[in-house]
């Protein structure tokens, strides 16, 4: 059962008065009552209290007023009144309908509801009766018998009930009286009365006043003036072929389209009998869209019929024929519904933007559909594109919920443009369109990711502090802060010291400098950890590898291993007389610190005692005959020996070497000029034990031939089999062997001799496994006995020092 709040108003003096009447809100629907020509800003009633709310929370859960037509009334979220928005006139509303009512919908959020109100306007009296014709004429004869009956034209008061026109009164005169009858409509109408009979011969014409009053307070009247002409007599009215006509007409029904044609016979002849038709009883928007044709009777549209603005039309029609008698007949005009209107698209909330880690579910719009035609005209279907992450869901009448379906990723898709689509039931079907542009706000739910997990940076030795190394980028799809990526290095050690001393990076850019220079010889290769951090909240981060590489620089020069530089001891190398072009005297020994074709060494002989006698391999450093050794060479040779590296520009370093062609020290009475000369003060005192050392010596000679003797499984030797490798003093650590670039070959073994400056130095032997050492025409016994010359000669030389 609905429950109505009606608020009657009655007469100019009330307008701003409301009485409530009634006030219990039943299954959600509320209704008022209030008068028309109210003023704006009235309060209607107290809604809130009436919802069982209170204004606040009316404003918080934004309660609005929804209609599909022009809004009268409006909220009041200060104090939750339901107040008039625009001045309303019932008559231009409602017409001649007794009950003109206005509903709206209340919507509140959160959660949605829906309640109805329903305003009832009450007509007040603004309106006087009015008369269709000011001048009502009839021609009566005079042999018109008394009591004879005339119908008047009624008189339309576009106010209802009280309002409307109440009675009607008749001027005094000696001939007529008014009678006053209710019709079925309930409507009044008046006859004229003949009182007594007309007397042509005396007066021919009579004027009467005939007035229409209305039961409304105060109370209001229009007039119109019957002119009778005494005739002949006229006993005949006009009949209609049925007393009420009933048609249907279609909205947007075209101008000049018949709607009905109303016919009415008179038995008289002559004019008597000819019948006019007219309009007695039509409401002023019906008179905008309806004529008749006097003589056909032929009812026409003129106007725009519109079912949505009215749905039935009753009109009166009067069939008067020349003498004014006259009768009425009732056209009823239903109008059928045509679906001549689209539904239309209302966004009565939107959520805007969205995070992208809206859960599954959440709510983002509330639509509202209307369509003003009726019946299956009014069904509508709403949805949206299937190519997004929302749906439609009904809800409350024509209410939907658009919703989302899944979940979202602004790095994906940022915004979404969602075109709503609602077509209803009519034939053809009407569609309209609304599209709803949603964004996505970014929520930090990506790490920034470096466009390689690794990078490699080249570096060369002794570079400049500061120098840029390399460029890290890492990349973040979020937006804005957290979106931007800030680098640092991680805390680490290199060789025990921070990685801080030797790198540091732009923490905007990512370009890596570095922070001091670097040393190839000390560290060739290093790695440290890039973090790449957004500034979200939390912030999220990744890391990278960098591994730098120190590449080398040629700024070593090579280092002579052997002979040993000068200053420390004298090598002198002996060479048999007997040797062949070819025979491995000695070798150059160099190594570079530097690496690659830094490290690729050349050895060149820029100066010698005999030029042409001795050669030097290019990368091998072995020294060799050029030709047989022939008695006229010098028997000491001096040779200078240029190692030069391969670098750019090139870096070199010069030795002596010191050779003595003989078979037998004691040959050499001048080979103490080779020595030192700050040596000599200490022969003496060494002479004694130069001779013990010379006797063991020679022992362990012996019996070194001995052995050689019976083991033949060994290769001929240029001197002695015995070898001493090189004392590892000479050999810096760190020094790797490279092929054909000048370091130490694990093809030779060298020895050094016992030298003149033996008293100083180390002894050291030479061996080579080279076939070409010994003259191919030595026998391995002639060895023994080249061996034993030698020693014999080293013993002489011991013995001259």
């Amino acid at each position: 059962m609905d429950c109505k709040v009606e608020l009657k108003m009655r007469g100019p003096l009330f307008w701003s008065l409301f009485l409530l009447l009634e006030l219990h809100p039943c299954n959600g629907d509320l209704s008022y009552s209030l008068s028309e020509e109210t003023k704006r800003g009235h309060a209607v009633g107290d809604l809130a209290k009436d919802l069982g709310l209170d204004a606040k929370t009316l404003a918080a859960r934004n309660a609005r007023l929804d209609d599909s037509s022009k809004r009268y009334a409006d909220l009041n979220l200060n104090t939750g009144d339901l107040i008039v928005a625009e001045t309303m006139d019932r008559e231009m509303l409602c017409g001649s309908r007794m009950n003109c009512i206005l509903n709206y919908e209340i919507v509140l959020e959160n959660p949605l509801e829906v309640h109805r109100v329903s305003l009832n306007i009450d007509d007040i009296n603004d309106n006087a009766p009015k008369f269709l014709n000011e001048r009502i004429t009839f021609e009566i004869h005079e042999s018109a018998a008394k009591g004879q009956r005339f119908r008047l034209d009624e008189a339309r008061d576009s106010d209802i009930g009280q309002n409307g026109v109440n009675g009607y009164s008749l001027q005094r005169n000696d001939h007529f009286s008014l009678f006053v009858h209710d019709n079925k409509n309930g409507r009044k109408y008046a006859e004229l009365v003949l009182d007594k009979e007309l007397d042509r011969e005396q007066q021919k014409d009579i004027d009467l006043i005939l007035t229409a009053v209305d039961g409304g307070n105060p109370q209001r009247s229009g007039t119109a003036t019957i002119h009778i002409t005494v005739l002949d007599a006229n006993d005949n009215v006009p009949v209609f072929s049925q007393p009420v006509y009933k048609v249907s007409l279609a909205e947007n029904a075209p101008l000049g389209a018949e709607v009905v044609t109303v016919s009415a016979t008179d038995a008289d002849e002559g004019a008597n009998g000819a019948v006019s038709y007219e309009f007695s009883n039509i409401a002023d928007d019906a008179a905008q869209l309806f004529t008749i044709n006097k003589v056909t009777g032929q009812m026409k549209v003129s106007g725009d019929i519109d079912y949505e603005k009215e749905a039935y039309y009753e009109i009166g029609v009067q069939a008067k024929d020349g003498s004014g008698l006259a009768s009425t007949a009732n056209v009823i005009i239903d109008i059928s519904d045509i679906n001549d209107n689209a539904p239309k698209i209302m966004l009565t909330s939107l959520k805007n933007p969205i995070p992208e880690n809206a859960a599954v579910g959440t709510e983002v719009a509330i639509i509202n559909v209307q369509d003003k035609d009726s019946a299956e005209n009014r069904q509508i279907r709403c949805s949206i594109q299937q190519n997004v992450p929302f749906k439609l869901n009904p809800s409350i009448k024509n209410y939907f919920s658009l919703v989302t379906t899944s979940p979202l990723d602004r790095e994906k898709e940022a915004d979404y443009n969602i075109t709503i689509t609602a077509t209803d039931g009519g034939s053809p079907p009407l569609s309209s369109f609304k599209t709803i542009h949603i964004s996505i706000s970014d929520v930090n739910d990506n790490p920034p990711v470096f466009e390689e997990p690794s990078y490699n940076a080249y570096v060369a030795e002794n570079n400049k502090p500061g120098t840029s190394i390399c460029s890290v980028t890492a990349r973040d799809p979020d937006w804005r802060q957290n979106g931007t990526v800030l680098y640092s290095l991680v805390s680490s050690e290199v060789n025990g010291v921070p990685v801080s001393s030797f790198l540091s990076i732009n923490a905007d850019t990512g370009v890596i400098h570095a922070v001091r220079s670097f040393d190839y010889e000390q560290f060739r290769n290093f790695k440290v950890q890039v973090v790449a951090r957004d500034n979200g909240s939390p912030p999220l981060s990744s890391n990278a590898t960098v591994s730098v590489f120190i590449t080398d620089e040629n700024d070593n020069s090579p280092q002579i291993l052997y002979p040993a530089p000068e200053g420390k001891s004298l090598m002198t190398e002996m060479v048999p007389k007997a040797a062949l072009s070819g025979s491995l005297v000695s070798k150059v020994i160099a190594v570079d610190a530097d690496s690659g074709q830094n490290a690729w060494l050349s050895y060149h002989i820029v100066k010698s005692t005999d030029p042409g006698l001795f050669s030097i391999g290019l990368h091998s450093g072995e020294i060799r005959a050029q030709r047989d050794i022939s008695e006229s060479d010098s028997m000491k040779q001096n040779l200078v020996i240029s190692v030069k590296d391969n670098g750019q520009p090139a870096l070199s370093t010069s030795c002596s070497v010191y050779l003595l062609i003989s078979d037998n020290l004691a040959e050499v009475p001048e080979l103490k000029d080779m020595t030192y000369e700050e040596s000599s003060s200490k022969l003496t005192s060494y002479l004694i034990i130069a001779l013990v050392s010379v006797s063991t010596f020679f022992l362990t000679f012996i019996i070194l031939i001995l052995a050689v003797r019976f083991c033949r499984r060994r290769k001929p030797r240029l001197l002695f089999d015995g070898a001493v490798a090189i004392p590892s003093a000479y050999l810096p650590p760190n020094y790797a062997e490279v092929e054909g670039a000048g370091t130490l070959r694990s093809s030779y073994n060298y020895d050094a001799y016992l030298t003149t400056g033996s008293h100083t130095s180390d002894f050291k032997f030479i061996r080579s496994y080279n076939d070409n050492t010994l003259p191919a025409t030595l026998t391995l016994k002639g060895n023994h006995i080249y061996l034993v010359q030698k020693l014999l000669g080293f013993i002489a030389a011991v013995y001259l020092i």
